[in-house]
């Protein structure tokens, strides 16, 4: 359970430096960490995670939201919603499954 708790924080982090780099790009990391008040080494990583990932590319004036990012956002807000629709189907099928026992 721990693990998945770190998953979430760690994807929460992502999403707010990449909704700081789409919203202000560029932006470097000070004044990213300045804007979501999460530390300049965290930033440093989900930057890393958030390139890697071709979500932001860094220029030497900061990071700035890579070319397509509506259609890759669109993409994993899908993947997300269909995730969410997965686990609803899962959680609704436990009490069933109890029940039948």
């Amino acid at each position: 359970m721990e693990r998945l708790r770190d998953q979430v924080e760690k994807e929460s982090r992502d999403l707010s430096i990449l909704e700081a780099v789409i919203d202000d790009g560029p932006i470097g990391i000070v004044r990213l960490a300045e804007e979501t008040g999460i530390p300049e080494h965290k930033v440093r990583y989900s930057l890393r995670m958030l390139e890697d990932d071709g979500l932001v590319e860094p220029t030497p004036q900061g990071a700035i939201p890579a070319d397509g990012i509506a259609e890759r956002v669109a993409d994993i807000n899908g993947g997300l919603d269909r995730l969410v629709e997965r686990l609803e189907e899962i959680e609704a099928s436990i009490p069933a499954a109890e029940a039948a026992e």
